[in-house]
């Protein structure tokens, strides 16, 4: 039996816990699916002898190509809905999973990962414009909040579990458990994912439709502050992503064991972040809670940054300042998510896929940078996320100013 839906958006935040599980996992698969195979990453190498390096590139194609398909599959949501997408982006998931649990060789393993990402693009971006389809945007943001801190514990048991079958099973396992929760989100979204998309375009892939589709997005100045206070949480969490086993372990001292606990002490920041977001976001609205994660960014940011430069080169001087900043980032992703793709009810997914589009190549730039400017300190870590930390605290309290575009859309897109 399909999840109810009514005719018009909910200007409140009751969720069923079918479609909370739904969003969970459509979100959720994300993380997992890079976290539950890292710590296999050096087994992998050696497995199919290849060098770190060319392992490490099973990463990076999968992040391009989730990047990369998001501008192609929103618009397929916006044209022939959110349930065929959802449920072929899945079936694609699960047989890349397949594929990747077989792999012969490093090629084909790539290729396996290319897969996934595309099948990502399918679950994440339709998750967000479902939440939009049903939900006017301050419920929007309180349920997509609740989604999210559900989501951070795959986020925290993803490398712990990832860990543990690489040591008793081996690096195939990752993918083999990858490929179960295919299989379980391609029978929950067949029983219970409703069709959300009432406002499909038939010219939604039309190519001179499509591009005018994001240049009106990209001429919207909400789309624009709250895609700026997303992408830049979201960047000073990938700067840690990227940076942090180098200057906690090689840097600081800590073993890989030590560093698993230090990175789950940072990713718990997350959770109590969309706890307050659920809370305050229905007395300040979405632009107050987006403006009050952009001062925590700004303050945890310019703390770390500051330590660093002092010469504090501890563990806590840099785990202490992440976890409020992913404190920050519970406060400003469901809210940029759901502000972002607002004012677009009839193109969600074209404005969902430009807002992650725009995300992932930031942050793959913010990572490059980041790899190339490490020096044996703590400081350039510091000063990248510091500096990311005080824009997203000015596109916050600088852009968001001023009247909400999206204040009356919801009721007025149900009479167009």
């Amino acid at each position: 039996m399909k999840i109810a839906i009514g005719a018009q958006p909910l200007a409140d935040a009751r969720v069923s816990a079918p479609l909370l599980f739904l969003l969970t996992v459509l979100l959720g698969l994300q993380p997992l699916s890079t976290d539950l195979y890292l710590p296999s990453l050096p087994q992998l190498a050696a497995d199919l002898g290849v060098s770190a390096a060319a392992a490490q590139s099973t990463l990076s194609v999968f992040i391009a190509g989730f990047a990369l398909m998001q501008l192609v599959v929103g618009p397929l949501a916006d044209r022939f809905g959110r349930r065929p997408v959802v449920l072929g982006g899945a079936l694609a998931y699960l047989a890349a999973s397949v594929l990747g649990t077989f792999a012969p060789t490093l090629g084909w393993l790539v290729f396996a990962r290319l897969g996934q990402s595309l099948g990502l693009c399918c679950t994440v971006l339709c998750a967000r414009a479902i939440v939009r389809d049903l939900y006017d945007p301050e419920a929007g943001a309180r349920v997509l909040a609740h989604a999210l801190g559900w989501m951070t514990l795959i986020t925290l048991l993803g490398p712990i579990v990832g860990g543990g079958l690489s040591t008793l099973f081996g690096w195939r396992s990752a993918f083999a458990t990858l490929s179960l929760v295919g299989a379980v989100l391609v029978a929950t979204a067949f029983a219970w994912l409703p069709e959300s998309n009432r406002h499909r375009n038939p010219r939604a892939l039309a190519p001179r439709a499509l591009a005018s589709t994001y240049r009106e997005i990209l001429r919207s100045r909400d789309f624009r502050a709250f895609a700026l206070t997303g992408t830049g949480s979201y960047c000073a969490l990938f700067s840690f992503i990227s940076g942090s086993s180098f200057v906690l372990i090689r840097v600081l001292g800590l073993t890989p064991t030590q560093y698993g606990v230090a990175f789950g002490v940072v990713t718990l920041g997350f959770l109590p972040g969309t706890l307050l977001t659920r809370r305050v976001q229905p007395v300040l609205g979405i632009r107050r809670t987006a403006m009050l994660g952009g001062a925590v960014a700004c303050a945890a940011s310019l703390t770390m940054a500051a330590l660093a430069f002092a010469g504090v080169q501890t563990v806590w001087a840099v785990v202490v300042p992440m976890f409020a900043m992913l404190f920050s980032h519970g406060l400003l992703q469901p809210t940029s998510q759901v502000g972002a793709i607002a004012a677009f009810p009839h193109a969600a997914g074209a404005a969902a896929a430009l807002l992650g589009f725009l995300m992932h190549v930031a942050a793959a730039l913010v990572g490059s940078w980041i790899g190339a400017s490490l020096d044996g300190t703590t400081r350039p870590l510091a000063a990248t996320i510091g500096a990311i930390g005080t824009a997203t605290a000015f596109a916050a309290f600088v852009l968001l100013r001023g009247p909400a575009a999206v204040a009356a859309e919801p009721a007025d897109a149900q009479r167009r």
